[in-house]
C-alpha cells in the first residue's frame, strides 16, 4: 500500500520509512527542546536555559541518528522503560502471559489509571516476554501540540478523534478506526486500548459498551455478526494495579470540585503535566494481569462489558492501601501504611479526602461483588 493511497494515514502511527523525518521535525521544534530544558534544568538561570537550548539540538541529532525504523524506536523506549520503572516503582509483575501466543496478535483491553504508563507496562510485559509490543490507541485531546503528536506516533501510537462532534464526521471516524483495528490485527499488530474513555478517576474500573459497538462498526460493514466478529478479534482482558497512583490527589480534588461546581475546567496543558507525573512518580509495586480471550458468544456490548469488567475486577491485585480505604482489616496494613496514607489525606480539602479514600477502596469493593457472584 502507498502511502498516497493509504487511508489509515490521517490517524496511524510512522511506518518505518517516516522515522527519520519525524525525528528531525521533533529535534527542530522549539516547544519540544523547550520542554526538555524545564524538565531538566527547571532550576538555573534565563540566561543558561537560552545557551543550552542547541547543545541539546546537536546532542539530539548525534544521539538520534542510529534510529531508522519503528524496531529502533521500541528499543530505545524499552531502555527508557528500564531505568523508569527501576527509580518509581518497587517492582512491576505480571500474571497470564504464559497463556498467549508470540506469533499472534491480540486486542488488549485494559482498565485504564495513568495516560502513558498503562500501555507503557502491556508493552513492557509483552516485549520482555517475546511479544511484539502493541499499537496504542491515544485520543487527540492529548495531541495539542505537534511535537506530542510526533512523540506518540513515532512510539506506534495511533489517533481516537474524541474531538469531532458533527454526527456524519463521527461515523466517518468511527468506521475508519474500527478498520484499522481490524486491518492491524490481520497483519499481525496487536491493539491496546482502554476500557473506557478517559481514566477512572474514582477507581471504578467499569467498561464502557460504546468503545465495544465501535469494534464491530468494521464488522457490521461486513455484515458479520457481534459474536462472530468479536471473537475474530481476539480480546484480552488486562487488569493494572498501582500500589500508588502519582495523580492520585489531583484526582481527588478534580472529582471534589465536579461535585460542587459542576463542572471541572482543565488548563490547556494539564493532560500533558499528567503524563510527566505518572510517569516519573512513584508508583509503589505495580501488577500486570493478562486476562483470558474472549472465546464465548455474547450477542451484544453490554454483555462482552460485563465479562470483560468480570475479568478485570477479579484480576486486579490488592494492595494493604486498598484494604485500610475499604475498611479490612488486615495485617499487611502496618503502621508505615497508615501513615502514608494520613499524609495524602492531610494534603487535601475536607469534602476531597472522602474521593480519595474512594479511589483506594472501589477496587476491593468490585473484587469482593465478583467473588460473591461466583459463590
Amino acid at each position: 500500500m502507498s502511502i498516497d493511497n493509504d487511508p489509515y494515514k490521517e490517524i496511524r502511527p510512522y511506518n518505518d520509512d517516516e522515522i527519520p523525518a519525524a525525528l528531525e521535525r521533533l529535534i527542530n521544534d522549539d516547544s519540544f527542546i523547550n520542554a526538555i530544558i524545564k524538565y531538566r534544568f527547571s532550576h538555573k538561570p534565563a540566561w543558561f536555559k537560552k545557551l543550552v537550548s542547541p547543545a541539546i539540538k546537536v546532542y539530539l541529532k548525534i544521539k538520534w541518528s542510529k534510529l531508522k525504523t519503528v524496531d529502533d524506536i521500541q528499543r530505545e523506549v524499552e531502555l527508557y522503560m528500564g531505568s523508569t520503572l527501576n527509580k518509581t516503582t518497587n517492582g512491576v509483575t505480571y500474571s497470564g502471559l504464559e497463556k498467549l501466543d508470540p506469533d499472534q496478535a491480540y486486542l488488549f483491553v485494559s482498565n485504564h489509571r495513568d495516560i502513558a504508563m498503562d500501555p507503557a507496562l502491556v508493552n513492557w510485559g509483552l516485549y520482555n516476554n517475546g511479544h511484539k509490543t502493541v499499537r496504542i490507541a491515544i485520543g487527540d485531546n492529548l495531541l495539542k501540540m505537534p511535537c506530542a503528536t510526533e512523540m506518540m506516533k513515532l512510539n506506534k501510537s495511533f489517533i481516537v478523534k474524541r474531538s469531532i462532534k458533527a454526527p456524519r464526521e463521527m461515523m466517518k471516524s468511527l468506521g475508519l478506526l474500527s478498520s484499522y483495528i481490524k486491518h492491524s490485527l490481520e497483519t499481525q499488530n496487536s491493539i491496546w486500548i482502554a476500557q473506557r474513555e478517559g481514566r477512572a478517576k474514582d477507581g471504578n474500573d467499569m467498561t464502557e459498551p460504546a468503545i465495544l459497538k465501535m469494534f464491530h462498526v468494521e464488522g457490521r460493514r461486513q455484515k458479520i455478526a457481534f459474536p462472530d466478529y468479536i471473537k475474530s478479534l481476539k480480546i484480552v482482558p488486562v487488569s493494572i494495579s498501582y500500589e500508588n497512583d502519582p495523580c492520585d490527589l489531583d484526582k481527588a480534588r478534580e472529582l471534589y470540585e465536579i461535585e460542587v461546581n459542576g463542572k471541572y475546567e482543565k488548563t490547556e496543558f494539564e493532560d500533558i503535566a499528567s503524563i510527566v507525573k505518572g510517569i516519573i512518580g512513584e508508583k509503589g509495586r505495580v501488577h500486570v494481569s493478562f486476562g483470558d480471550v474472549i472465546t464465548d458468544d455474547f450477542e451484544t456490548p453490554d454483555e462482552l462489558a460485563k465479562e470483560l469488567d468480570r475479568q478485570i475486577h477479579a484480576l486486579y491485585r490488592l494492595y494493604p492501601v486498598n484494604l485500610l480505604a475499604a475498611g479490612k482489616q488486615s495485617d499487611a496494613i502496618t503502621e508505615e501504611v497508615e501513615a502514608n496514607f494520613a499524609k495524602k489525606l492531610k494534603a487535601l480539602p475536607a469534602g476531597a479526602q472522602e474521593k480519595l479514600v474512594v479511589m483506594y477502596a472501589n477496587p476491593v469493593t468490585k473484587k469482593n461483588e465478583v467473588e460473591q457472584a461466583t459463590e
